[in-house]
């Protein structure tokens, strides 16, 4: 099971983070996970929130460069025992992690993965009864 994320180019400017989260704060919606990479020309801002599709519209509404990719977002106990367990088993099934970014909820974290093998990634998450969210769960977090 995949989710929506959003991407967003940023170029790097003072305030363009600012402007794209005030273009959203609009709506009400809700910010579930984010993360920003970067390097010294651009960033990427990496979004999931409470509706993705109205999110997407506003920023096209507004001439912001983004657009919808899939992840996979996997509850497991906090601990870092329990994460790197979890990343093993994709290791262990031939699966790249393009990336990961995690939140943590109460004794939970939510790993936010990209892979190379989305097929494969879902074989080994139903091999190993990964908890595995979709939008819905996300969104009731």
């Amino acid at each position: 099971m995949t989710i929506n994320q959003i991407s967003i180019f940023l170029e790097n400017k003072f305030g363009r983070l600012n402007e794209i989260l005030s273009i959203l704060s609009k709506e009400n919606l809700r910010v579930i996970a984010a993360t920003v990479a970067d390097t010294s020309d651009y960033g990427i801002l990496r979004l999931i929130t409470s509706n993705q599709p109205k999110a997407l519209q506003l920023l096209k509404e507004n001439g912001v460069s983004a657009n919808l990719n899939t992840v996979m977002a996997i509850s497991v106990d906090s601990s870092m025992g329990k994460i790197a367990e979890t990343i093993e088993y994709f290791t262990k099934g031939g699966i790249s992690i393009e990336y990961m970014y995690c939140f943590s909820i109460n004794q939970k974290s939510v790993l936010i993965l990209r892979t190379n093998n989305i097929d494969a990634a879902n074989d080994v998450i139903r091999r190993y009864s990964l908890n595995n969210l979709s939008e819905a769960e996300l969104n009731s977090l």
